[in-house]
């Protein structure tokens, strides 16, 4: 496993959010989170993460233990995450919240540079030096993502990539992260649009109320509609 997490278990103060969380991730897999508002899904990227700390259970990357870290140890050993809400540098150009973030983690031979990053996104590469308040919020999301990958990441986790765009935006991002499928890179998503993720991931983790409700994959989560009646209000 790239990414092992094992009966995790988080809290707010006295509010416990996380029960026994189990997810596991495969190099070169697409894996999603899924689950209604409020169900837990960013509390465990943020566990994983090292932002909110796990109470129980065990967090495991490339073999080894993280529950313990640092966030910044942690997103420098090849974790990524493109957040809610993007939180891009407003006073800084395209250009310089790319390379600002500039790192190979992964040791790539060929890693994602500030090039090649501006020529996967052809919308920022015309954008590249205006601010990054000046930018939509689909091109705000590309940068997000393009901050993400110039690190060079192992793992890259997207935190409701696609919330908040209008539907020909949400388009280029599938086809971004499609690219990035074909290209290797493994991937945890959290999104609602359950009718292109099945198309796009692997596999797919169901929370309800903290816990995990249902795990399988593509096939057989497009074959029971039932399943997106139940747990995410489709």
């Amino acid at each position: 496993m790239l990414l092992e997490v094992q009966k995790l278990e988080t809290a707010y103060g006295a509010s416990q959010v996380l029960f026994g969380i189990d997810l596991g991730i495969q190099p070169g897999e697409v894996v999603t989170l899924l689950g209604r508002n409020g169900m837990g899904k960013t509390t465990t990227v943020r566990s994983i993460m090292g932002l909110t700390r796990a109470q129980n259970g065990s967090i495991s990357f490339r073999g080894q233990r993280i529950d313990r870290e640092a966030p910044d140890r942690i997103a420098r050993m090849g974790i990524a995450l493109v957040p809610e809400g993007r939180q891009i540098f407003p006073n800084l150009t395209v250009r310089e919240n790319i390379a600002a973030f500039a790192d190979n983690r992964s040791r790539r031979a060929e890693p994602w540079t500030l090039a090649s990053v501006l020529d996967f996104f052809p919308q920022l590469k015309e954008r590249a030096d205006n601010m990054g308040n000046q930018l939509s919020g689909g091109e705000q999301q590309m940068l997000a993502i393009g901050r993400a990958l110039v690190t060079n990441p192992h793992l890259l986790i997207l935190d409701e990539a696609t919330e908040g765009l209008a539907p020909l935006v949400r388009e280029e991002i599938w086809k971004c992260l499609g690219r990035l499928r074909e290209a290797g890179q493994t991937i945890l998503v959290i999104d609602k649009y359950i009718e292109r993720l099945v198309r796009l991931a692997d596999r797919h983790t169901i929370i309800e109320r903290g816990r995990v409700a249902w795990q399988g994959t593509s096939a057989e989560l497009d074959a029971d509609r039932n399943l997106w009646h139940r747990y995410l209000g489709v």
